[in-house]
């Protein structure tokens, strides 16, 4: 189960605590390394480039010279080393699941693709876990659970690759009780470009404590190729694996909750969803064990959803659900409760994997929020989910908050600690003829509903693992508020600092990344 000390060390790793990956600086990797079987480098007229240039969103389509799949450290150095050296822009991809194209830019020359780096397994020498980039949470949650009866409180999409997810701060239905996923993040591997060259470095909270903590919610291709995760819960103790992390819960209950759409009910459903999280999402609270979203869909459905996800054994949990539903103060048309085992919910196929929809497009836009949506927010969701339209659009309003909360906005990179929901506005189509009916649509509802502050949510920001460009547009961002405080808030300096000191020559940059300090 997972890999054993002989397999770290032949995908270059050792493991020693402070140990570096690869020590080497450009040109300086062990030979043997650089060579050993796996590299593959695919360029364009190569049968397999097509389906590589594509990722889950299929408005992006990248151009890039290669595309280096790698499936160790030293392989990562090296197509860095080689980028650099031509002077050929880096994207980087786990599990291309980017809103945005963020790695399918057609100005990247070189896409590093790590998908083929998906282990996951114990390491004794550091008590953690770890998790390559290419590993999607699936295979996370399947491995830890099988392993060690162990789980992180990550995301619910079991398709998502780990690299990007951990590094922007990833969240899912066990967050409200855990904390974020990089509250348990011991330290990361990472190959840099700084000036003493291309090399991998260990970072964690003792050792290169500033990249250590860029990595936990600076979000992904900032400051180097992230190589491998290491993760333990803060505070834990002793060498038994199974207790290093959270424990896998045994079953998961599921209950929906379905209201007919009518104009009374969708105003009074949504603002007490928004009042109940606001009494019930304080760290230790007995409903952070809930993990509640609240899907508005446009009139034209015909229905208004909630679904709540939570550990069966949760100590009251059956009263915790329908205390949750009756507090929303309409009785539903339709609820359904029932259990299976937390392991195939968090990781069975079919819950929305890319290739359920093979060409699928879509957009999407959130927001923090630190309480519930005023009257007049309301009032214009209530109006663009009314109004006759062929788009359908809708928007999820997500419980967050719990053991977020617990801890200090600049511990991690995370600055949105106060935050009890975050909402997503979407859009999901097939066909490229639909594109400017779709992102008008999305766009415009974002607009309105943040019009008192310039188009966007100036009060809690946005989440980095929810990329929107718009944010950065004058055009849709009229508020005067950067892009990158709206995401990063008062961390965002010292992002910056740590960009200068670990990548001063830009080599890792996108529409959003972080920008250099002035003269640097």
């Amino acid at each position: 189960m997972g890999n054993t000390m002989n397999e770290l060390s032949r995908r270059g790793l050792l493991a020693g605590a402070g140990a570096v990956a690869v020590s080497a600086t450009v040109g300086g990797v062990a030979d043997a390394e650089l060579h050993e079987p796996g590299a593959v480098t695919v360029r364009p007229g190569d049968s397999r480039y097509d389906g590589l240039v594509r990722a889950n969103n299929f408005r992006f389509v990248g151009k890039p010279d290669e595309v280096r799949l790698t499936g160790s450290t030293g392989q990562v150095v090296r197509a860095v080393s080689d980028a650099v050296r031509s002077g050929r822009r880096i994207a980087v991809r786990s599990g291309g699941h980017c809103f945005e194209n963020l790695t399918a830019d057609p100005a990247a020359r070189t896409l590093i693709d790590l998908s083929r780096m998906d282990a996951v397994g114990y390491d004794s020498a550091r008590r953690a876990f770890f998790v390559e980039p290419g590993a999607t949470l699936g295979q996370v949650y399947r491995t830890l659970g099988r392993g060690w009866g162990v789980t992180i409180p990550a995301g619910g999409c079991p398709e998502v690759g780990a690299g990007g997810h951990i590094a922007g701060g990833g969240y899912g239905p066990l967050s409200r009780r855990y904390g974020a996923v990089v509250d348990h993040l011991e330290a990361v591997e990472v190959v840099v470009a700084d000036q003493p060259g291309v090399r991998a470095v260990v970072a964690s909270r003792d050792q290169n404590h500033d990249l250590w903590w860029a990595h936990t919610g600076g979000g992904g291709g900032n400051f180097g190729v992230v190589t491998r995760y290491w993760l333990r819960s803060p505070g834990a103790t002793g060498t038994d694996p199974s207790r290093l992390l959270p424990p896998q819960p045994r079953e998961m209950l599921t209950c929906l909750a379905v209201w007919n759409w009518d104009d009374q009910a969708f105003t009074e459903i949504v603002g007490n969803f928004g009042a109940w999280m606001e009494r019930n999402s304080a760290p230790g609270s007995p409903s952070t064990g809930l993990y509640p979203i609240l899907h508005l869909k446009h009139r034209d459905t015909g229905t208004l959803e909630l679904t709540v996800q939570a550990d069966a054994d949760l100590p009251g949990v059956d009263r915790l659900v329908t205390g949750l539903v009756t507090a929303l103060g309409v009785e539903p048309a339709y609820t359904y409760r029932y259990k299976a085992p937390w392991s195939h919910a968090t990781t069975w196929p079919g819950l929305g994997q890319p290739g359920d929809v093979a060409t699928r497009r879509y957009k999407i836009k959130a927001a923090y929020l630190r309480r519930s949506f005023t009257p007049a927010q309301l009032a214009t969701i209530h109006r663009h989910l009314s109004e006759a339209t062929t788009v359908r659009g809708g928007i999820q309003v997500i419980g967050y908050g719990g053991q977020v909360a617990a801890v200090a906005p600049e511990a991690t990179a995370i600055a949105q600690r106060g935050a009890i929901m975050k909402a997503v506005y979407s859009s999901l189509w097939l066909e490229p003829s639909d594109d400017a009916a779709n992102l008008s649509w999305v766009r415009e509802l974002y607009r309105d509903v943040y019009s008192a502050t310039g188009g966007v949510p100036v009060d809690d920001g946005s989440y980095i693992n929810y990329p929107d460009v718009d944010l950065a547009d004058p055009a849709w961002n009229t508020s005067g508020v950067p892009w990158s405080t709206l995401y990063y808030q008062g961390n965002y300096p010292r992002l910056r600092r740590v960009k200068a000191r670990w990548d001063p020559r830009n080599v890792f940059t996108h529409a959003l990344g972080i920008e250099l300090l002035s003269g640097t």
